[in-house]
């Protein structure tokens, strides 16, 4: 497909890629170019407190692997009652 560079550095992404991507006004990308090809990939931006919190989980859960202080579950069934539990919805 071919598309155009218009005023003010814009370029129109081609209907059929913005359906297949399942992409919609306001989507972010990551720009970049490597072996003279413009490359826009997708992506999803999220607030730094979320980040941060989404890091320190990560943190805790190589810590608890680190010191094999890991609750095993003989169930799936069983797993999610724990988390149903641990979250306080007591379903």
């Amino acid at each position: 497909m071919i598309a155009e560079l218009r005023a003010k550095a814009q370029v129109t992404v081609p209907r059929e890629i913005v359906s297949q991507l399942g992409l919609s006004e306001g989507d972010k990308f990551d720009v970049s170019v490597h072996d003279g090809a413009i490359y826009m990939i997708p992506v999803a931006v999220y607030p730094k407190n979320y980040v941060e919190k989404l890091e320190a989980q990560v943190r805790e859960a190589k810590a608890l692997i680190e010191a094999n202080d890991l609750k095993q579950y003989d169930s799936a069934d069983e797993l999610i009652a724990a988390l149903h539990a641990e979250s306080g919805d007591g379903e």
